[in-house]
């Protein structure tokens, strides 16, 4: 009985202990990965997260397989991963939209009247288009300013009282066969700088927002630091500004004290809106309270001409420079940047308020302007300048004035006094080519029907044979009030066989209005007249070239050769900042 209890004790304990011991080992596994899930949970990195969705798809047809080539990681279109536009730029040059001069036939109007114009920014601004790689625009091109852009070794005047001595030729075309061109040409005398009289001047600055750049408001001051550079004593600079608002920065000073005016100068920030008007309001009001009689009064101002605030109508605004032209103070017009240029209101207020128009693109231009060439931009010698030609018909059957389309003036005109036109300044020339059809040649306009409609008693120039035309220009010295006369027929003593007998002015000259004409795309041009030809005779014509402007003349020829004809986003779109990195937080110390 005792042996079998204690059996069945040892067999019951047996039994616990093998129990015990399972559940343990059943435990033991269990725990260990519950810590191990915790130790990963608290002290690892977390899980990476599940991969995001396709995109929806963005076309429900099936895409085409050129489509399908475009599309990039993450649903993108190549063209979407290029640096892209500012979002709101758009191009907003303005220009006045002008036809060519049309072919006139001498038996209905015999007489061409046109005012003298010596600005140049239209070679300047469509140089910064060719160089962008594109086309300009066909309103951004006016020939007469391309052509007389370059110096000319014209005829030099006599005396002072007859500040220019005009120089004539005729040529065959190069562009049109059985027709002529018959090139006039004047050359202003110099200043000599000593004899010089003084400046009074107000610099007018754009500080608004749309001037800031390098080559807006920064190459504007590169460009007065170079004026200032030309000035003495016996000159005065007034600087004023406007953005929203106009002020005065700088009260007269010596033109000598370049400190003084270079220290107004570098404390020009760019920002704010255009009051355009109320500068110009400024700027004349400056130039009226410190006028000088014995000196030369002239407001400049440098702008991109988008007037955004206050008066900003050309209209308005050049009815307000024409009321001050006559208190004897010049407007200077010097345009600067791109993608807002308003060349229309820089026009307008240059033509109508005494002055001239140029376009600085870059500080080798602004050198041009403000130094070499610093005396006809500043010394008027001849105002209110104005050409007539009148041809025979027995030489003339038709005939087209190439350029000066905003210059043209009415037959009347010329001999009244009251009627404004250009100036011409110290050192400066002018030059203007005619295209002429002679009688029986390939004329463009049909004779008319009717026989007291055609021309009367063809014998009757038969006295004038030798007469081409008959070449008349007025002026008035500054000052004055009552125009000169200067006259001198045009005869077959001017005529050169072919065109490479012609002088060298010329030939040039021709160059550069043939030039113009492909630009614009006149209707008047052979077909076979083309980019290759303007460069043949520009370079038989280059002559001294003392500072490379024809040089340079011929690269813009071959860039326009092969220019598009529109822009690309490339080349006229800033693309859009990226954004800056985030500052990353200090590591923390061990």
């Amino acid at each position: 009985m005792t042996i079998r209890l204690k059996k069945r004790w040892a067999m019951a304990l047996g039994a616990l202990v093998l129990a015990s011991c399972t559940t343990q080992s059943a435990e033991g596994p269990k725990d260990m990965a519950a810590e191990a899930r915790a130790e990963d949970r608290f002290d690892g990195p977390p899980p990476p997260s599940p991969p995001p969705p396709p995109p929806p798809p963005i076309m429900a047809a099936p895409m085409q397989q050129g489509y399908a080539m475009g599309r990039m990681a993450g649903g993108l279109t190549a063209a979407q991963m290029a640096p892209q536009p500012m979002p709101g730029t758009v191009d907003r040059e303005n220009y006045e939209n002008v036809d060519p001069n049309p072919v006139r036939a001498v038996a209905e109007e015999p007489v061409s009247t046109f005012s003298v114009d010596v600005d140049t920014a239209s070679y300047s601004n469509t140089r910064r288009m060719l160089t962008q790689g594109r086309l300009p625009p066909r309103d951004a091109v006016r020939v007469e300013e391309l052509i007389n852009y370059f110096q000319y070794d014209y005829r030099l005047p006599a005396q002072r009282s007859r500040p220019f001595e005009p120089t004539v030729a005729l040529a065959p075309s190069p562009w049109a066969e059985g027709r002529q061109l018959l090139h006039i040409g004047l050359q202003g005398y110099n200043v000599i700088p000593r004899e010089r009289p003084p400046l009074n001047l107000v610099l007018l600055i754009d500080v608004s927002g749309s001037m800031q750049g390098p080559d807006r408001l920064d190459l504007a001051l590169q460009s007065f630091r170079i004026l200032t550079e030309q000035l003495t004593a016996r000159d005065r600079v007034s600087i004023a500004v406007y953005a929203g608002a106009a002020g005065e920065i700088l009260a007269p000073t010596p033109g000598n004290d370049r400190a003084r005016i270079s220290a107004a100068l570098d404390n020009l920030r760019a920002g704010g809106s255009t009051a355009g008007g109320e500068g110009l309001r400024l700027a004349y009001a400056l130039a009226e309270r410190n006028f000088n009689r014995n000196a030369i009064n002239r407001v400049i101002i440098a702008t991109d001409g988008d007037f955004n605030v206050g008066i900003n109508d050309p209209e308005q605004l050049q009815d307000f420079v024409e009321r001050k032209r006559e208190s004897g103070i010049y407007l200077s017009v010097f345009g600067y940047g791109g993608g807002n240029y308003n060349d229309l209101l820089m026009q307008r207020l240059a033509q109508n308020g005494n002055g001239v128009a140029a376009y600085i693109d870059n500080l080798a231009e602004a050198r041009r302007v403000f130094d070499t060439e610093m005396a006809s931009a500043m010394f008027p010698i001849a105002n209110d300048v104005k050409i007539q030609v009148e041809f025979n018909p027995g030489r003339v059957a038709e005939y087209r004035l190439i350029g000066y389309e905003t210059r043209m003036l009415n037959r009347e005109d010329f001999n009244n006094d009251q009627v404004d036109a250009g100036e011409i300044g110290a050192g400066h020339s002018v030059t203007a080519i005619y295209e002429l059809t002679p009688p029986g040649g390939r004329t463009l306009i049909e004779p008319s029907r009717y026989p007291q409609n055609r021309p009367r008693d063809p014998d009757a120039t038969a006295s004038f044979s030798n007469e081409i035309a008959f070449l008349r220009i007025r002026y008035k010295l500054p000052g004055e009030t009552t125009s000169r006369l200067i006259e001198r027929p045009i005869t077959n003593a001017d005529a050169f066989a072919t065109m490479a007998q012609a002088p060298e002015a010329t030939r040039w000259a021709s160059a550069v209005a043939g030039y113009g004409q492909l630009l614009r795309g006149d209707p008047y041009l052979d077909r076979s007249y083309g980019w290759q030809n303007v460069i043949d005779l520009a370079q038989g014509a280059r002559g001294r070239d003392q500072y490379g402007w024809r040089a340079e003349f011929v690269q813009l020829a071959r860039a326009a050769s092969a220019a598009a004809a529109l822009p690309t986003l490339q080349s006229e779109r800033t693309p859009e900042p990226r954004p800056a990195p985030m500052p990353r937080p200090a590591p923390r110390p061990r």
